[in-house]
């Protein structure tokens, strides 16, 4: 969603703001500004479009106590200059950055209307600014103005604000919304993400909901809406600055498909109990796993179909019963928690809002959850205070690569932890699993080497206007996947079905210019994609079939074949999942899109 991005340290230099909420980008953005408590007066730049390389002009040569700058993505008002943040009071002596959304906003800005505050904008964030100075005016301090007005509001928000009356302070406070602060020798720096923060410094704080910190270049003072004072404690970022840098590839995108072999071994690093057959997840109860008598899966986009392939892995190893619930639906719609119900939460930034609210939804009816999620200190990771942290490292570009296929390595061991703690798999099956999984960094590595020949299949069908994505079983999920990957960022209309649903409607779509990409490497189910196939094939589609290693089966049928290691079924999305992605990114490359960066589209969704 929308960035932000704070420095507070003496005779800093305004680069230091461009520079971070430049790596806030990826987060998705249509207009950027900063602002900069100079030594008489707040300087102010707002602008539409990308973020500008150079410095505005009126920064150039200056340098600034305290700053503040956001990346907005438009949800309330067009992407015009007057909607951009930050907003500020009529004196201009006070500016404000806004993440999230303020429902009780038109109440508050008709109140303020009569009061005869004057609105520029047609955000619900400037509402905020002017709240402050409303209580400004009754007397109250600043800290006290800024704590009434957060009291004031409905709704979530990460905010920071600047005041020229106060030039080394900034005021955070945070409530569904991520804000972290980094601290360094004379300065702090904060963020709506520590991918911002990464270049100055490693040790941090994460604001908790309901917690506000004042900050200044010595110092940091953190409390909560109540007044009450919380006792904090600095964690360390794991990751480094090499992880947040393009390291010689055109696009994050690419560089995180390639980078799969090493996240899929640092997932599964200390895991795997190789002697025993078994998964240990230090971050899970076990009595959890043993204990379920249902699970539910909640989860949005690239998660949701990671869930949709763990359903098949708790199902199949484990006999657990398990559904996948669209964490957006499922608070809405009186969902049924029976007793012994462990619900798996799924999100890669750990701040998606409707995961989140799914969570603390089934928390209220008695359930107990884990989160699997990628951010460590996340909002869902302390929300269900246990889980699994997938460990790959920062994902920039927009469409979810490495996490996705990581997201389904961790799945998949949760499910053998439970089969083994059942008594369902046998030690001999699970030391078989296990094999599977130490092979699969190699395996996917072995799958990469089949990018060249993706980019040439690429080049042929650039140009389609739609896809037909088809699977069975561990592969429907990961049509699903595969479609999406490719509206994403070629702006390709694509669509995802079940291949047993082929013939109850969407077969009708078939015709010489429709390509089909055929999801075939399952023993299982292979004879019964073969049928699908020839059914296509009768009906002029351009099939292009994904098959593993030494099948020929498809080979008459298809006009290309892509060929993956051969793996066990359960584990056919994670190879599976490579050549699909590759074949979005050329595609999209080949295009010309940003691929990084595709319109209208944010990495996480922290609102609804």
């Amino acid at each position: 969603m929308c960035g932000i991005f704070g420095f507070t340290g003496r005779n800093s230099d305004p680069q230091t703001l461009m520079d971070g909420i430049r790596r806030l980008e990826y987060r998705g953005y249509d207009s950027w500004g900063v602002a900069i408590n100079g030594s008489d007066q707040l300087e102010i730049h707002k602008a539409t479009g990308r973020i500008a390389e150079t410095l505005p002009e009126t920064f150039q040569g200056a340098s600034f106590r305290s700053g503040i700058a956001h990346t907005r993505w438009a949800t309330h008002g067009a992407p015009t200059l007057d909607n951009a943040h930050p907003h500020t009071n009529q004196a201009g002596d006070l500016a404000l950055v806004h993440n999230g959304i303020i429902e009780n906003y038109k109440s508050l800005r008709s109140k303020l209307t009569k009061l005869g505050f004057a609105f520029r904008s047609e955000t619900d964030s400037e509402v905020a600014i002017h709240l402050i100075q409303y209580f400004l005016d009754q007397g109250l301090s600043l800290k006290e103005a800024f704590l009434q007005t957060l009291n004031s509001i409905e709704g979530t928000y990460g905010l920071a604000l600047i005041s020229n009356h106060q030039p080394d302070r900034l005021l955070i406070g945070r409530l569904g919304s991520p804000m972290v602060i980094g601290q360094g020798e004379g300065f702090h720096v904060f963020a709506s993400d520590p991918a911002a923060i990464i270049p100055f410094t490693r040790r941090v704080v994460y604001l908790e909901d309901g917690e506000c910190a004042e900050v200044g270049p010595d110092q940091m003072n953190c409390f909560r809406l109540d007044h009450s004072i919380p006792v904090k404690q600095s964690q360390q970022l794991t990751f480094d600055l090499k992880a947040v840098e393009l390291n010689g590839f055109e696009f994050f995108m690419e560089k995180e498909i390639y980078e799969q072999p090493q996240t899929i071994t640092d997932c599964m690093r200390g895991r795997l109990c190789q002697g025993e057959g078994t998964v240990r997840l230090g971050g899970v109860d076990p009595s959890l796993l043993v204990q379920a008598k249902r699970i539910k899966i909640l989860a949005c986009g690239t998660s949701l179909h990671a869930g949709l392939i763990g359903k098949y892995m708790f199902e199949m190893l484990a006999g657990i019963p398990t559904e996948v619930n669209y964490a957006a639906e499922f608070r809405y719609a009186a969902p049924v928690i029976e007793p012994d119900t462990l619900v798996i939460a799924i999100s890669q930034s750990g701040e998606t809002a409707d995961t989140l609210a799914g969570v603390r939804e089934a928390q209220r009816r008695g359930a107990q959850a884990i989160g699997i999620v990628n951010a460590v200190g996340s909002s869902i990771a302390r929300e269900c205070g246990q889980g699994v942290f997938l460990h790959v490292g920062p994902e920039i570009g927009v469409a979810s690569t490495k996490a996705f296929t990581s997201q389904v390595v961790v799945l998949c061991m949760l499910a053998i932890q439970a089969s083994r703690l059942r008594g369902r798999m046998t030690l001999r099956d699970g030391l078989i699993y296990l094999d599977a999984l130490r092979n699969l960094p190699e395996l996917a590595r072995q799958t990469l080497e089949l990018g060249p020949a993706i980019a040439l299949i690429a080049e042929q069908y650039k140009d389609a206007d739609h896809f037909l994505y088809i699977g069975r079983l561990f592969e429907y999920p990961l049509a699903l996947e595969g479609a999406l990957k490719l509206k994403e960022i070629s702006y390709i209309h694509a669509e995802g079905i079940s291949a047993a649903e082929l013939k109850h409607g969407p077969i009708a779509l078939i015709d010489k210019d429709l390509p089909v990409v055929v999801l075939a490497t399952q023993d299982k189910v292979l004879d019964k994609m073969i049928s699908n196939v020839h059914e296509i094939k009768a009906r002029g589609g351009r099939i292009i079939s994904v098959v593993r290693e030494g099948c020929d089966a498809l080979d008459h049928l298809s006009e290309e074949v892509i060929s993956i290691p051969p793996v066990l079924d359960v584990l056919t999305p994670i190879l599976g999942a490579i050549p699909l992605q590759l074949l979005a990114y050329h595609i999209a490359a080949m295009r010309g899109c940003d691929v990084d960066r595709p319109r209208n589209l944010a990495k996480s969704v922290t609102v609804e």
